[in-house]
């Protein structure tokens, strides 16, 4: 995955209490086989509606979502986190998250930046009363800001996943972090192990 120092742009108040991945991306779409095109079934029931925030012109375009409490509750389904980036999202701001869901966005690359209730909605009401508005949340600082209104507070995000973020880091690139005693290892242990003893018979 790239590296995410910050994710800027317009923000979209989803506006939803307990968001489940089957919400976020229904279960029809799981038979697909590649990891991309999900955007198009990202809260595909309720875009139907079209009063549905995402259907709004204004907030065409966003880059932040603002959930609410308990957002990516339910299965541990990382096409959730597929559909919220193929769509164009690079973060999602909400009081409180499923915890397999926030795990699985932190290793692909999604922001997750939890916020007290309070704050959360002073963020969503300045969002409201003018949807152009831009927001910044970084990463390396831990801050996100409302420049215009002149609006900032700090959020906390654990050590690993902040640094998986800025590096760039998804499983692989962590393991290959270590690609010097890997392949040392395995030129020590070269014709050791039971299937190249056979094979050298």
């Amino acid at each position: 995955m790239r590296p995410v120092r910050v994710v800027e742009g317009r923000a979209v108040p989803l506006g939803r209490n307990d968001v489940d991945t089957d919400q976020i991306i229904p279960s029809e779409w799981l038979k697909r086989v590649e990891r991309t095109g999900f955007g198009r079934g990202l809260f595909s029931e309720w875009r139907d509606d079209p009063d549905f925030v995402l259907n709004r012109l204004e907030y065409a375009g966003a880059t932040i979502l603002l959930g609410a409490e308990r957002f990516g509750t339910g299965s541990s389904r990382e096409h959730a986190v597929w559909a919220l980036l193929d769509y164009g999202f690079g973060a999602v701001v909400a009081s409180s998250f499923g915890d397999i869901f926030a795990n699985n966005a932190g290793k692909q690359g999604l922001v997750i930046v939890r916020l007290e209730p309070a704050t959360l909605s002073e963020l969503v009401a300045l969002v409201v009363a003018d949807p152009a508005r831009h927001v910044t949340i970084d990463v390396d600082r831990l801050l996100v800001e409302v420049p215009d209104a002149g609006w900032r507070h700090g959020f906390d995000l654990d050590p690993m996943t902040r640094e998986r973020l800025l590096e760039g880091w998804d499983d692989i690139g962590l393991s290959l972090r270590h690609e010097a005693e890997i392949a040392a290892y395995e030129s020590r242990h070269a014709g050791t192990t039971p299937v190249a003893r056979l094979a050298a018979r």
